[in-house]
């Protein structure tokens, strides 16, 4: 597709860098149209660009210049793709909308998320309350310029996904007979009514379960964190308390759980560091432990999916991250928790000359259906990577896809409103970014989390399962 008017791209980081050449082999835009925005002097980098017309800004975003970097680089019926991190997501949209520019982030953001890291509540630092604002803010924005927030990977690609996963599941059902209605699973799928369809179909709990397993022939060094995709953006997301999308079918609170006291209520917080708070989980072929480390897709999977009768939420899933990074980061969390959190003086993200091996798995785990659990998503190896992307690797590919299809979207669709990637079509998304996402895997599993259970110390109360109801969230925690 082409698209001739100004594009504004925020940061050139590893996303950025992987984004770029994927765009623009899907979409048609003038290379002196483009300008890239980066704190850092990324001019050596974007030199193959810049030689052939993009142009280069180095500058830092502040409160004080964003409307005069957006009014300097941007016009009407532009186009802004943000892979920046601690640019207030408010105020850009906002910008965007009274000036007809298409938006894309993959995450919301604050100008200083680490501010109130003493003063404020648990629910005042959470990704709900971020969403709060910005529902009020975009209440009557129904037909406006299409403005697509945290449409990434993970929050992103994880949410069609999910979708997959789940007309895959009742398409299953029917096949088998286990449905006690085909034709209204039929109709459910045609009208895309996914909140329903989830409802009949039994799922009680998703998890975004994620294992990277890619392998850097170089050592991590002392005082040295090193990963796979921005790490900055993990650390401020990380250290912040965990985040689930809370489902109907939940008997108990966990412990430090802060419930919020307006909005729909789809969402706890836990005081308790994302990175510090594990879950049970599984990806094809492994059961693994996770992160519960905030995300989008906690928030608007388990929005989108709630169904409402007579003002009460009759259905939803629980919904949380399970992130388990490769094993360099692991290391770096722990020499950062050494650290009382403050980040290491040195940061590498693994390219993939520097990767010998290994895979992204992410997916979406959709359980309490009669199969136990389905994972559906992408395994995608290095190899795989550096066939698409030379240079990224397979972290940063994922991402990319998601910003892209996004924005694909949003040139065919440029009067659609605040959307979050729940709002958009998941076949669309997914026909764009499949040739990239290595084997697309979508199947059952037996997994549930009591199934490898192993009890060394019956005095400790978290050995306290629900045996009733396997799908508990106390029964994913992991036994400390």
């Amino acid at each position: 597709m082409d698209f001739k008017n100004k594009v504004l791209i925020i940061g050139y980081g590893a996303v950025s860098k992987c984004t770029l050449p994927i765009l623009l082999r899907h979409v048609n835009i003038p290379l002196e149209n483009i300008t890239i925005v980066d704190f850092k002097d990324k001019s050596q980098d974007l030199k193959a660009y810049t030689t052939r017309g993009l142009r280069f800004l180095k500058r830092k975003i502040t409160p004080e210049n964003l409307t005069s970097i957006l009014t300097e680089t941007l016009g009407e019926g532009g186009l802004l793709v943000d892979l920046a991190w601690n640019i207030d997501a408010g105020e850009i949209v906002q910008w965007c909308h009274d000036h007809n520019v298409l938006y894309v982030n993959t995450s919301v953001e604050a100008w200083d998320p680490l501010g109130e890291r003493y003063t404020a509540s648990p629910v005042e630092k959470s990704l709900y309350y971020r969403q709060m604002k910005l529902r009020e803010l975009t209440r009557e924005w129904a037909d406006s310029t299409t403005c697509v927030v945290d449409h990434g990977a993970n929050p992103g690609l994880i949410s069609h996904m999910t979708k997959q996963g789940l007309v895959d599941i009742a398409h299953k059902m029917i096949e088998d007979g286990l449905a006690e209605d085909p034709a209204r699973f039929k109709r459910l799928i045609a009208e895309q009514k996914f909140n329903e369809l989830a409802m009949e179909v039994g799922i009680k709990v998703i998890h975004c379960s994620e294992r990277d397993t890619q392998i850097s022939r170089f050592p991590k060094i002392v005082d040295e964190f090193v990963g796979t995709w921005c790490i900055e953006g993990l650390l401020e997301e990380g250290t912040a308390p965990a985040e689930i999308g809370w489902g109907t079918h939940e008997k108990e609170l966990p412990p430090g759980a802060h419930v919020p006291t307006d909005g729909p209520k789809n969402a706890i917080m836990i005081h308790h560091m994302g990175i510090n708070t594990w879950v049970r989980s599984w990806v094809p072929e492994q059961e693994i432990v996770g992160m519960v480390i905030r995300h989008g897709e906690a928030f608007g999977i388990s929005d989108r999916w709630t169904v409402w009768k007579d003002g009460k939420a009759i259905y939803r899933p629980t919904v949380n991250y399970a992130y388990m990074p490769c094993d360099a980061t692991i290391a770096s969390l722990h020499e950062l928790r050494g650290r009382n959190y403050e980040l290491q003086s040195r940061v590498r993200i693994m390219n993939d000359r520097e990767i010998s091996e290994g895979s992204d798995i992410l997916g979406a785990l959709l359980m309490g259906h009669p199969y136990n659990s389905w994972w559906t998503g992408s395994i995608l190896s290095i190899e795989e990577a550096r066939k698409l992307a030379p240079g990224q690797n397979a972290t940063t590919i994922q991402v990319a896809l998601g910003v892209v299809s996004a924005v694909m979207w949003m040139i065919e669709n440029p009067k659609k409103g605040f959307c979050l990637p729940d709002d958009l079509p998941h076949q669309f998304v997914l026909d764009i970014a499949k040739p990239y996402l290595g084997e697309f895997w979508s199947g059952p599993s037996d997994w549930t989390p009591l199934k490898n259970r192993t009890v060394y110390f019956r005095e400790n109360p978290d050995n306290d399962f629900d045996r009733d109801d396997v799908w508990q969230f106390k029964n994913f925690l992991f036994v400390r």
